[in-house]
């Protein structure tokens, strides 16, 4: 006859069924809500792996559904502006990132960017710096300008919070920043391997820049900063109470990038334990 399997099992629901389900889909859009308070450009997958996290057993097809029927879908992304400056005159290293590249641990691997918040009376600059393993910021600079100096302080507090051991691979853009000789001494004197994009190519530094894309669409376009003040006692706060320790991703099994630090701490842990029960 041509109709779909779904119509042989339709049953007409009563009117207290009815109301029933209305209930339940407020109370998901309710959920959802909660969600996107913090994560307002989470989709289906994400939403669900939250709620999942949160107690709440809701299958990805009725968030679909109840998305499309009060219009609960994530923010749109916007478009993206270019700060990279690499006309300039200093040092160019060459890329040691390989996407085959197997990173298990902390401090294996960290990539930087710098980005812009827009305010009434211009700009202010965000440069950052993730540990590759975990996603985790694990440093960042503010400044009304974007120089060496900006760059230098992200690196500073990468440093101090970590202290990592030689051969740790720092990956940046070919920018004026991180070409600079502050910021290439400061390197030199951790024994940071140096590993830079090559030119014109964005997908060589993708993980920092989708970082930069979550700061943006997750907390800088709506939170409207109007001063630099707002942005310095904001910013600091989304990077290290949200994102670090809030934020699910996907490519670290729906973790938090605290969670799954946390994770390899513990499995050191044990492994340390099981070595010193064999010697």
């Amino acid at each position: 006859m041509g109709l779909a399997r779904s119509t042989y099992y339709y049953r007409l629901r009563t009117e207290s069924q009815a109301k029933a389900r209305e209930v339940r889909d407020a109370e998901v859009k309710n959920l959802i809500d909660s969600v996107h308070i913090d994560f307002p450009v989470y989709g289906y997958r994400k939403l669900h792996r939250e709620l999942k996290r949160r107690g709440h057993l809701v299958n990805e097809k009725k968030i679909r559904r109840i998305q499309g029927k009060f219009g609960l879908f994530a923010t749109q992304v916007r478009k993206w502006t270019k700060t990279t400056d690499s006309k300039h005159g200093f040092k160019k290293y060459p890329k040691l990132l390989d996407p085959a590249m197997l990173i298990t641990d902390m401090n294996q691997v960290w990539v930087s960017d710098i980005t812009y918040v827009r305010i009434q009376t211009g700009f202010i600059f965000v440069a950052v710096i993730l540990d590759l393993c975990s996603r985790r910021v694990v440093g960042w600079g503010i400044s009304k300008r974007i120089n060496a100096e900006l760059a230098v302080e992200a690196l500073k507090m990468a440093i101090e919070q970590r202290k990592p051991d030689p051969g740790c691979i720092h990956h940046s853009d070919q920018g004026v920043q991180y070409c600079s000789e502050e910021y290439i001494e400061l390197l030199t004197e951790w024994e940071f391997q140096i590993s830079m994009s090559r030119k014109g190519n964005p997908y060589d530094n993708a993980w920092a820049e989708s970082f930069m894309r979550i700061l943006k669409y997750e907390e800088i376009y709506l939170s409207e900063y109007e001063t630099y003040e707002d942005v310095v006692s904001r910013l600091p706060r989304f990077i290290e109470e949200i994102y670090n320790r809030k934020r699910i991703h996907s490519s670290i099994g729906y973790l938090t990038p605290e969670e799954f630090e946390w994770q390899i701490r513990n499995r050191k842990t044990q492994e340390t334990g099981q070595t010193l029960l064999i010697n």
